[in-house]
């Protein structure tokens, strides 16, 4: 037997079917004539279906708010459903185009700032040779943001490191193990050392990437490990920004291994410390045909990893 508030429920949903994309418009432009201009319908027919929706809800989704309008709490609910509804039916429109043709599937790759100089265009070039009319569309950040993206289906598929440990929600598959070392100008006490310890770093000005960053997080854990709080100088995004500054004599940094750099001084730790860079997805997800191809295509170990990487 069927609940009468299943019922009411169940109502209200095919009701609010056909207004997905108008409320969830609404509640990113806070304006009934651009969500109608956005979606293309006249902006007579945006309000009477917004006035037709509170009518099955039973209470206003939109209040006046300065020239524009704002939502209600009812209505930031719905919009909020609206746009994760829209966003499972829009993956399931390219997943069903991909399948006649994958050919002309599209990739969402989001990956870490650093990945970008070599791991990245290399597989996407081994890729390109033999599905050239797949389309990628790139997205760099943090390891953080990189994550959440993928979790709320913005992107496909991403190479970050550490790979999340422990979340059933995700898979991952590992590409290349990283050697961490530190990053001292020249003239720096510690330039000459073959191996400097984590605790011989206890009182130097460190320059370092900002929370949500893995290679901070590694930072943080080895200052922890050795029995003391690290002295911030400086917190920037980009490695190469954090080694600029370090290059400029403003602090040392704990930074990936690459190529001899102009203006610093790159010196293993003692014992060495590697991350682990890999591949992440939606674990029980169906993946498009395109996304499953470049998977597959990275799971072969068919890329050049490039300096101070090395295959796992």
């Amino acid at each position: 037997m069927v609940d009468e508030f299943e019922l009411i429920d169940e109502r209200l949903a095919a009701g609010l079917a056909p207004t997905l994309a108008l409320l969830a418009a609404v509640g990113e432009t806070g304006h009934v004539t651009r969500a109608a201009e956005l979606l293309g319908v006249p902006q007579p027919t945006a309000s009477r279906r917004l006035a037709a929706l509170a009518d099955l809800v039973g209470a206003p989704l939109v209040v006046p708010y300065g020239r524009g309008i704002r939502l209600t709490r009812a209505g930031r609910v719905l919009a909020a459903a609206s746009g994760r509804a829209l966003a499972v039916m829009e993956s399931a429109a390219r997943e069903v185009r991909e399948e006649i043709d994958p050919g002309s599937g599209r990739v969402v790759l989001g990956f870490l700032h650093l990945l970008g100089r070599t791991l990245v265009p290399s597989l996407i070039r081994g890729f390109h040779e033999r599905h050239p009319g797949v389309r990628f569309s790139l997205a760099q950040g943090s390891r953080q943001d990189m994550l959440r993206a993928l979790g709320e289906g913005e992107i496909d598929l991403v190479f970050v490191a550490p790979l999340p440990d422990g979340d059933p929600a995700l898979a991952g598959h590992p590409l290349a193990d990283q050697e961490l070392v530190l990053s001292v100008p020249p003239g720096h006490r510690l330039a000459g050392r073959a191996r400097v310890r984590p605790a011989e770093l206890a009182g130097e000005e460190l320059v370092t990437l900002e929370h949500g960053y893995g290679v901070r997080q590694i930072t943080d854990d080895l200052c922890a490990a050795a029995g003391f709080t690290p002295r911030i100088a400086f917190e920037g995004q980009e490695s190469e920004t954090v080694r600029g500054l370090v290059a400029a004599g403003l602090g040392v940094a704990v930074l990936p291994r690459l190529a001899p750099a102009e203006g610093v001084v790159q010196i293993p730790l003692s014992p060495p410390v590697f991350r682990t860079i890999g591949a992440c997805w939606p674990a029980g997800t169906r993946l498009t045909p395109a996304v499953r191809a470049f998977l597959d295509h990275v799971r072969s170990g068919a890329a050049d990893v490039g300096p101070g990487l090395r295959p796992c």
